[in-house]
Parts: C-alpha cells; sequence; structure tokens
C-alpha cells in the first residue's frame, strides 16, 4: 500500500515537473527574439534598453521625493516654517524634474518601439519569404504546411517585439518592484508578500486564456484561409465577371458571414469567461490594497509613521501593486508571445531535404532524356498518378503528350522539371540521375510553360524578361522574344510598347485578351536561349485557329536544336512531334508517329476521329 502511494506521489511529481518543463520551455523563445531585435537595430535596441532602465528607477524616486515634500509641508507650520518651505519648494521643483524626465523617458521608448516595430516586422516578413523560396512545389501544394506558413506570416512579424518589449517592461517593472519594495521593508516586512499575493490569481487565469487564445488561433488557420480566398474571389477583378454572371455574391457572402459568425462565436465565449475570471479574481486585488489601506491609516493614526510616510507608502503599495500585477502579465503576455513565435521558428526550422546535386554536365553528352520505370504518387493519395513510365527523347526530338483529363500529362513534366522527385524509378538527363544534377544549372537547361502560367502585373517586357532574370530588362532580348512568339506586332501598337503596364492592379494598366497572354508566355519561354529543352503545356489554347497554325509552322523550325515536349488536346498541333505518347491513367498507352497511331487504331485513333469529326 505504502509503495502504491509512494508510486502515485512520484508519479504526480513527475506529471508537474514536465509540465514545468514545457510551461519554461516555451520561454526559450526571449533570448532568440532579443537577438533577432538585435540584429534588426543595435542602436535602438541600445536605447531602448537603457530607457527601460531610467523608466524602471525613476517611479521610486519620484514616491520618495513625494513623501519628502508632504513632511516638508507638515514642519512647514512649526518654528523653522522658513526652512522647511524653502525645502517643501526645492522638493517640488526636483519632482517635477523627475516627471519631466520619466514623461520624456516613456516617450521616448514609445518612438523606439515604434521604429523598431516597422524595421522587425519587414526583417521577419523577409526570412518568412526567404524560407518559402527554399520550399519545393509539395510544400506549397500540403494544405497543413501552407497553413503553418500563413500562421507564421499573419501574427510572427508583430511578436518578437512585443516579447522584446515585455521582456524590458518586465525589467523595467522589477526594478520599480524592488525601490517600491526597499520602501515598504520600512514599513513591515509583511506588506511585501501581501503585494505579491493580491496578483497572482489574476496572472494565473491570464496564463490559462492565453493558452486557449492559442489553441484557437491554430485550430482555425483552415477556417480564416477560407475566409482570405472568399474576399478574393468577392473583391478580384479576374474573378468579378463569373462572380456577377453565375449571381455568386450573395452565396459567397453568405459563407463569409457563417464562417465569421462561428468564429465569433468562439472568441466571445472566450472573451466572456476571461472578462468574468479576470473581474473576480481582480476583486482580491481590491481588498489586499483597502487592508493595505486601512492599516497604513491606523498606522498613522497612532503616530507611528508620519503623515509623508503614510501618503508615501499608500502610493507605493497602490503602484506597487499595479507593477506587480504588470509583471506577471508581462509573464503572461511573454508565454502568450512564446507561444505565437513557436510558430514562426517552426516554420522557419522546418527540415528541407537538400539536394546532393553538384553536377553540371552528364556522363553521357547528348543523351538526351530518359524515363526508367518512372511512379509517382502525390502525398497523402494512395493511387500513383504516374505507373511505369519509360521513354526516351533524344535531343533536337519533339514530343507530343497526349491523353485525356487527370490521365497524368502535367504531373509527368513536373518531374521532367524536379519539381517533383519520383517515387520510384529515376529519371536521366545526358546520363546523369535529375537528382544528381546542381538545380541552377538544370533549370538553366530548361524553359518551360504551364498551362496556368502566371499574368505578372508587370510591364509588357517584364513580363517577358522573367523568361530569364539574368537579363530581364534587356529590350533587343525581349524584341527578339515576342518576335518568335508573334506577340510583336500587338506589343508595338500599345500605347507604351514594350513599357505598357498590364493587368488591373496598378494605374494605368491595360488587359490582354488569352490568346495575347498566350503569346506573352511564348515569348517568355523563348527569352531563355541557352535552354535545350522546352516544354509546353498547353501553349495555345486561347489562340484562334489562324494564329495557331502560324504559331507550330514557325515552331518546328525555331526549336530544330532543343529538345521539345508539347501537350496538347488539340491533334492538329501534335502532328509536328516525331513522336507521341499516349497517356492513360498515369500509364503509356501507345507511342509512335502520327501515322503509326492512326494505323493501331487504338485511344489516338478514336481521340483523333472524335476531334476531326467536330470540324466536319
Amino acid at each position: 500500500m505504502k509503495n502504491m502511494i509512494r508510486r502515485k506521489k512520484a508519479n504526480a511529481a513527475r506529471l508537474i515537473w514536465q509540465r514545468l518543463r514545457q510551461y519554461l520551455g516555451l520561454f526559450q523563445y526571449n533570448a532568440r527574439a532579443i537577438i533577432l531585435v538585435w540584429s534588426t537595430n543595435r542602436i535602438l535596441t541600445i536605447v531602448l534598453a537603457i530607457l527601460t532602465l531610467i523608466a524602471g528607477l525613476l517611479p521610486g524616486a519620484v514616491a520618495y521625493i513625494g513623501k519628502l515634500i508632504v513632511d516638508a509641508v507638515v514642519h512647514a507650520s512649526g518654528e523653522a516654517q522658513t526652512n522647511y518651505r524653502t525645502n517643501a519648494l526645492s522638493y517640488v521643483g526636483l519632482e517635477a524634474l523627475l516627471v519631466i524626465l520619466l514623461t520624456g523617458t516613456q516617450r521616448s521608448l514609445s518612438l523606439c518601439q515604434s521604429l523598431l516595430r516597422v524595421q522587425l516586422g519587414q526583417k521577419v516578413n523577409v526570412l518568412i519569404l526567404e524560407k518559402a523560396l527554399t520550399l519545393d512545389l509539395p510544400y506549397f501544394e500540403d494544405s497543413e504546411f501552407y497553413d503553418k506558413m500563413n500562421t507564421a506570416r499573419r501574427e510572427a512579424s508583430s511578436r518578437p517585439l512585443s516579447l522584446v518589449n515585455r521582456t524590458f517592461k518586465l525589467v523595467q517593472d522589477a526594478l520599480s518592484l524592488v525601490a517600491y519594495g526597499g520602501l515598504l521593508l520600512q514599513f513591515s516586512v509583511w506588506a511585501v508578500p501581501v503585494l505579491a499575493f493580491s496578483a497572482v490569481p489574476a496572472f494565473v487565469a491570464e496564463t490559462r486564456f492565453a493558452l486557449e487564445a492559442f489553441r484557437l488561433f491554430r485550430w482555425r488557420s483552415p477556417e480564416n484561409r477560407q475566409q482570405s480566398y472568399l474576399e478574393t474571389l468577392i473583391a478580384r477583378e479576374d474573378y468579378a465577371k463569373e462572380v456577377k454572371l453565375y449571381q455568386l455574391g450573395p452565396m459567397l457572402l453568405q459563407r463569409y458571414r457563417d464562417i465569421f459568425q462561428r468564429l465569433y462565436g468562439e472568441d466571445r465565449d472566450l472573451t466572456v469567461r476571461r472578462g468574468f475570471w479576470g473581474f473576480l479574481l481582480g476583486l482580491l486585488s481590491i481588498a489586499a490594497f483597502y487592508l493595505a489601506y486601512a492599516w497604513i491609516v491606523l498606522e498613522a493614526i497612532a503616530h507611528r509613521i508620519t503623515l509623508g510616510d503614510m501618503t508615501m507608502y499608500l502610493m507605493v503599495f497602490r503602484q506597487g501593486q499595479s507593477t506587480f500585477s504588470s509583471i506577471l502579465t508581462s509573464i503572461g503576455g511573454m508565454y502568450e508571445d512564446n507561444l505565437y513565435l513557436s510558430n514562426l521558428y517552426e516554420f522557419l526550422e522546418q527540415e528541407i531535404p537538400k539536394s546532393n546535386g553538384q553536377a553540371t554536365f552528364g556522363l553521357i553528352p547528348h543523351d538526351g532524356v530518359r524515363f526508367e520505370d518512372v511512379y509517382f504518387t502525390y502525398p497523402g493519395k494512395s493511387q500513383p498518378a504516374l505507373k511505369g513510365i519509360s521513354l526516351h527523347l533524344k535531343p533536337g526530338e519533339k514530343l507530343a503528350i497526349v491523353g485525356e483529363n487527370g490521365s497524368g500529362k502535367t504531373t509527368l513534366i513536373k518531374l521532367l522539371t524536379r519539381l517533383y522527385v519520383p517515387s520510384r524509378g529515376r529519371i536521366l538527363l545526358d546520363g546523369l540521375d535529375l537528382q544528381s544534377w546542381d538545380i541552377s544549372v538544370l533549370h538553366r537547361r530548361m524553359s518551360v510553360i504551364f498551362q496556368d502560367f502566371v499574368r505578372y502585373q508587370f510591364t509588357v517586357g517584364e513580363n517577358v524578361g522573367v523568361g530569364d532574370v539574368k537579363n530581364l530588362e534587356d529590350l533587343e532580348r525581349w524584341q527578339i522574344a515576342s518576335e518568335k512568339s508573334q506577340a510583336k506586332p500587338f506589343i508595338e501598337s500599345m500605347p507604351n510598347g514594350f513599357f505598357t503596364q498590364l493587368g488591373r492592379w496598378f494605374k494605368g494598366g491595360t488587359e490582354l485578351s488569352g490568346g495575347q497572354w498566350q503569346k506573352i508566355a511564348l515569348a517568355r519561354a523563348f527569352m531563355r536561349t541557352e535552354a535545350d529543352i522546352l516544354v509546353l503545356d498547353e501553349p495555345t489554347a486561347a489562340m484562334d485557329a489562324m494564329a495557331e497554325a502560324e504559331i507550330f509552322e514557325r515552331l518546328s523550325q525555331l526549336t530544330k536544336n532543343q529538345m521539345l515536349v508539347l501537350i496538347s488536346h488539340r491533334f492538329s498541333t501534335v502532328r509536328i512531334a516525331d513522336k507521341i505518347v499516349v497517356l492513360s491513367e498515369g500509364t503509356i498507352l501507345e507511342q509512335g508517329t502520327h501515322a503509326e497511331l492512326l494505323k493501331a487504331q487504338g485511344l489516338y485513333q478514336k481521340l483523333f476521329s472524335i476531334q476531326a469529326a467536330g470540324y466536319q
């Protein structure tokens, strides 16, 4: 029986210790936040620390001078009126100077914090964006990780400075409390414990509710993203046409309201409980103060302390109680800030598998691209998107990939461009696995236009130039690339030519048709002149038949020395390919030339006949 009791006590102690370690462990970010602020602006951080020290010591000095003023006034009614009157006025002047200094210090603290807040917010956001640039595509397609990134961005830009401010405030209040405690000890050794005890209950309640608020914050990240997405649908110009024509506005707005009401209900319940317990426990502080008030008054009546002492002790106890409560609030706030900062550092320290590839050339020059029994399964999915893909694309060869929606065409391209890594099998370029290549060298050898290419809200020239960022502002290259894509004629007819702002997000922007945007995207692909692999995913889907025919007529000549991978649903365009691969449910169903596939009477011939019948 005794052993069982011992075990229970040991388990209870272990649990308490684990929770204490977990609680204290959250304060690990204090030092990191201070280092972050220090690296943002060292001078402002030093000034902030000095001002904090001054602001912590001055209140005690002001309280003591106040006591001297009252005592001088009381004694001024006695025999040495003139001396005490002079002393009283001197103390008043001294207190005025101290108050002016305290006010200036507090103003300066606020100024430093404001300046640091802006700089630190920028620094943290840059850190988050820099981390985002290191992430591979699968991370952006993982909703949980995306929530983590958005959570870090939403709160973490303000939390580091908040944590540092609270840390400095804690130091400031601790210095003030030492000064107040020293004065109160002259009254009674019990005054300080009473002062401390009166503020603890409210601190416990605040800390508990801070943790609960943080949990709510983390749980509801998907809902916050849904709200942001609904705002985008309602307020963005690229969605406005469909939202209006399909009369989606009221439905989207109602969903937005429903999410708000659900989140508001949770906030309301937490706020009410937080306010109720805060008020209830705050009554203990009020009761403690007035008990101390009565105690000090009785001591003054009994002439055990002077009137000046009574005034000072009352002020010191009230301010000391407020300061002690402020210390506990700072600790509670630091606990809350640490909770939120855990999101930031959890994101910034996310382990990203690093590629060890350093190769700049292959083992078998001019061997081209080989897929060898490649399988790929998307994270969280049980069925593979690609199964046993094997093919060889030789230098100068043109490969067309066709198939129904969902057959794996775009997935294959993402593997080729190393945005994804095969689950099984391997992809070789010039006899070397893609994973062994230096990623920057590999990507310079490729020029890719996806079906959902980006329509940058930049100038026309910059929209073309992003295809080769090293020559982003090279006007001559813009002209050559746009000439190849047949975009040059309509670009030159625009108000400012290549310097015309595109899109509607910024003043003076011009919107293009879908076909014109595709020609801009093609020009972007042609900007990268050193690329020997050109990948085009539905490059002419928005163009008219004449423009498409002209593009593909020139494409054969323009890509004579490049490997071309073409994805298209239009069978009239894929006929230029040396080899056509037909994908179905992630596998290669057929491959060959246009004539060979028609002769085989398989899926290609069936799809070709259906499409051809539409033109008869």
